[in-house]
Parts: C-alpha cells; sequence; structure tokens
C-alpha cells in the first residue's frame, strides 16, 4: 500500500512538472509569435462557412473587415489573438465557429537599409534575420562606407532607439552581440 501511494506522488510531481514546462514553452512562443503587420494579406476561414473564406490585405491603420464581424483591429496582433477576436464575434451568428487564420503573404514585414550600400531599399521578412543578413540582401556595404559608425534606429511607439554597429568588430568575430535580430520597421543606416 505505501508503495502504490508513492508511485501516485510521483506521477502527480511528473504530471505537474510537464504542465510547468509546457505553460513555459506556451509563454516563450507567444513573446516570439509573428505580430501581423499593415501590408500583410491574412487568410481566415470559418469551418462550413464557404462566405467566410476570405484573403484580405490589412489595412494601413492595421484593420481588416470580415462579414457578420465587421471591423477588427489585426495589426500588431499575433494570429491567434485576431483567431479568437474573430470567433468571439461569431459566436452570436454562429455557435461554436472554428475560425483559422494563416499568414498567405507577410508584406508588411520589411526593413529598410539606407546610406552606402550597394542596394538600398526595403527588404521583406519572411523570417528573422540579424544586422549583417540585412547588409548582405543590400549587396553589401559601398567602397566608402563607414563600416565602424553603422546604426539601427527602431521605432517603439513615439520613441526612437538608435543601435550602434561596429562591421569590421562582427566581421572579425568580436562583439557579436551587437548583431542584433532586426524587427519589422527597423532602419540599417550605412554613412
Amino acid at each position: 500500500m505505501h508503495g502504490i501511494g508513492w508511485q501516485v506522488g510521483i506521477g502527480k510531481t511528473l504530471l505537474v512538472s510537464m504542465l510547468f514546462g509546457l505553460c513555459g514553452a506556451l509563454n516563450a512562443n507567444a513573446e516570439t509569435a509573428y505580430l501581423i503587420q499593415p501590408g500583410d494579406v491574412v487568410e481566415v476561414s470559418v469551418w462550413h462557412e464557404a462566405d467566410l473564406q476570405k484573403e484580405l490585405l490589412v489595412r494601413p491603420d492595421g484593420t481588416i473587415t470580415l462579414p457578420l464581424v465587421g471591423q477588427i483591429v489585426a495589426g500588431g496582433q499575433t494570429v491567434k489573438d485576431v483567431q479568437l477576436d474573430v470567433a468571439e464575434r461569431l459566436q452570436r451568428f454562429i455557435p461554436d465557429p472554428v475560425v483559422t487564420v494563416g499568414i498567405k503573404q507577410p508584406l508588411g514585414n520589411k526593413v529598410y537599409v539606407i546610406g552606402k550600400v550597394n542596394r538600398p531599399g526595403e527588404f521583406v521578412l519572411n523570417r528573422d534575420i540579424d544586422i549583417m543578413q540585412a547588409l548582405s540582401m543590400a549587396a553589401g556595404t559601398a567602397r566608402f562606407a563607414e563600416l565602424k559608425e553603422i546604426i539601427v534606429l527602431r521605432r517603439t511607439g513615439e520613441e526612437q532607439t538608435a543601435f550602434k554597429f561596429n562591421y569590421e568588430e562582427v566581421q572579425l568575430g568580436q562583439n557579436l552581440g551587437q548583431n542584433i535580430m532586426l524587427r519589422s520597421g527597423d532602419v540599417v543606416v550605412v554613412p
């Protein structure tokens, strides 16, 4: 009898540990989940509702509009957030709606590389990239670029932050922490 109680205790401990581990993984995924951007094309579908299967362009104000749902904010939200919002609004019309939301084209997810590079411009990102990768997308730096003075401009709301980047150090494998991952809207300036 005593041995069985111990096994149940171990089982409960294992179950609790697994649940905490799963919650931690879900929180980590929520922090790194892609945020929908104006300019993205999203696909929304509701199971068994052919009229509610739409490809929608996220407008510059970050909104999309669906029949029965109306206008909702998608910009700055995760796919899961939009999915839950659409499902909640549809419950008045459809019992237990099964909603799927996906990113068809991440066209609003852009970074900009300007200054003394061989091909300045805006670059659509379909994955995470760092500063060195962005410079590569811009076909490298131009001949007289100030490689020690590169900066990344990042806007968060009304506030703008500048990050220094020394290409020569990173190229030599030094001070690699400055080769940060870029976010949508970042501007890499090569003087």
